[in-house]
């Protein structure tokens, strides 16, 4: 059982590192947050935020991305990577807009998991940023592997280290945990050499499978 109080201190040292942190993925509105979060799979979001400037200058409605040229599309955001299987997302999710929602993003949890290329993580990133509404914990790797080193999970899935995160921290704290966990995993606790000497909630830390000096 993880005490209240950990949970708190853990909450506290992220607030003292990350009291700004934000969503990094360049957007003006839900639409194009939505579709910078499909195409942020597995790429960075640097590389996204430099994709998408003239991407969000050509594409300004839902109908648009719906309308143009799969081949176009394709080639505008091939850097990002699966440029393929990322523009049938796009392009899918935009037609769904269309005939369903007037072209404009919905923000119920269950309408957004019915478009195609969002899944539980994309559509927790848009209810709360775009949105500001809680729906659940956005997890991406670095929730998903800061918070296992946190020992406020052992599970192994994204699903499930969603929901004992949501049993664990207040709601009103959903968004923001995983603002700042992302910047700690990107900044501080590194998948391979962890700066654990710059790290705020390291007197809470299990240290789950990190060799640091010193210590396990």
């Amino acid at each position: 059982m993880i005490q209240p109080e950990r949970v708190r201190r853990i909450l506290k040292g992220l607030d003292r590192l990350w009291p700004d942190a934000h969503c990094s993925l360049d957007h003006e509105n839900p639409l194009q947050l939505l579709v910078a979060t499909i195409l942020s799979a597995q790429c960075t979001d640097e590389r996204v935020n430099r994709v998408t400037p003239e991407l969000f200058r050509r594409f300004r409605a839902a109908a648009d991305y719906a309308r143009v040229p799969i081949e176009e599309l394709m080639e505008r955001i091939r850097s990002t990577g699966f440029f393929r299987n990322k523009s049938k997302s796009i392009q899918g999710m935009a037609r769904l807009l269309v005939e369903r929602h007037g072209g404009e993003v919905p923000r119920v949890m269950e309408a957004l998991l019915e478009l195609p290329g969002v899944a539980r993580k994309t559509a927790n990133v848009v209810m709360g940023t775009a949105f500001g509404e809680a729906s659940g914990v956005v997890v991406d790797t670095h929730v998903f592997r800061v918070s296992r080193r946190l020992g406020l999970t052992r599970q192994k899935t994204p699903e499930k280290v969603e929901r004992d995160l949501m049993k664990l921290l207040p709601k009103d704290r959903w968004i923001q945990f995983s603002h700042q966990v992302i910047q700690h995993g990107r900044n501080i606790c590194l998948a391979r050499s962890p700066r654990c000497e710059a790290c705020a909630v390291l007197r809470d830390c299990d240290r789950k499978g990190v060799r640091t000096p010193g210590g396990p």
